[in-house]
């Protein structure tokens, strides 16, 4: 992994200074400031690799107390989604009236939210408890295609919930669903940049799209050697945006990226780091795991977590 990870963005100013100091929520105890707490609100891979374990395996890697509301219980492996089981919405809110009322978060994250009365009483939590760090990760589809938001609750995220974002975090299918255009409008960098451009038109107040689906060939010098994510903030957003690259890794186990990214970019900002920051490391972490991958099953094998440790 050593030298596999570079940024355009290294040498932009704003990456020369220091992780600001944050004020922490309201809902983070006083005298309690140690460690960070990040919330996710997402469903249970009982394969281990993505969904509620990834977040709170990440969590722990980077130093920050996680947290979880379950919102299904999934029977999955490397080879797809077997069984959805959702959890009840009153379930599902009193895992976080619990959570966030006594212990309290510095960060929230959402993944597998399925139902569009889950989409809104997270909503209404997070405007509740006055929660500042707010990271979307528009779970939509599993990677063997199994829905894991229903169409009916896409509107409630679309309009309740992404508006509330300090990040929103889609791959490019996902960006194409929430912008409703086909995945044809989005094949290179400039399109990821248009697009996440658009998306900013959703609310949220930072975009990291998420390039690792595209066969990245666009004629700029773009190879398929390289990962490309894009990161545009909405006070920023005629500026020139941070492109986040990696070597692309010659491996089919990736399962949990997505929820990985996410969840190490609540870690980030539950430390301190401004978005953008958060973002940079946040890839970083996901690439050393990347590089690390556990070919376990049959089919599409896990991230490593642990491997960033090795590496910082």
């Amino acid at each position: 992994m050593s030298g596999s990870f570079y940024t355009s963005g290294r040498h932009h100013p704003r990456f020369q200074s220091n992780a600001r100091e944050t004020e922490l929520p309201q809902t983070a105890a006083p005298g309690t400031d140690f460690p960070p707490r990040v919330l996710t609100v997402a469903g249970s891979d009982s394969g281990g690799g993505a969904g509620i374990q990834a977040d709170l395996k990440t969590c722990q890697e980077l130093g920050v107390f996680g947290m979880s509301a379950i919102t299904a219980v999934t029977a999955q492996n490397s080879l797809g989604v077997q069984s959805i089981y959702p959890i009840p919405p009153e379930v599902v809110e009193a895992q976080i009236d619990s959570v966030l009322g006594d212990i309290g978060a510095h960060a929230v994250k959402t993944g597998m939210l399925l139902a569009p009365d889950i989409v809104e009483l997270v909503a209404r939590a997070i405007r509740r408890y006055g929660i500042g760090h707010v990271v979307i990760d528009p779970v939509l589809h599993a990677k063997d295609g199994s829905a894991l938001l229903r169409r009916e609750a896409l509107t409630a995220l679309k309009t309740m919930l992404i508006p509330l974002a300090e990040v929103l975090t889609p791959n490019v299918p996902e960006a194409c669903e929430l912008l409703d255009v086909p995945l044809t409008d989005i094949v290179t960098v400039d399109d990821m940049v248009a697009a996440a451009r658009k998306l900013l038109e959703l609310g949220p107040r930072n975009v990291l799209l998420k390039g690792g689906h595209l066969p990245y060939d666009d004629g700029k010098g773009v190879s398929g050697e390289e990962a490309i994510d894009v990161f545009v903030e909405q006070a920023g957003s005629s500026n020139e945006p941070l492109l986040l690259r990696a070597r692309r890794l010659p491996t089919r186990h990736t399962h949990g990226t997505g929820c990985t990214t996410a969840s190490a970019l609540a870690a980030f900002l539950a430390h301190g780091s401004p978005p953008h920051e958060a973002a940079l490391r946040a890839k970083q972490f996901v690439t050393a795991a990347i590089s690390s991958s556990l070919p376990l099953g049959c089919g599409t094998g896990s991230l490593w977590h642990a491997a960033y440790r090795d590496t910082h």
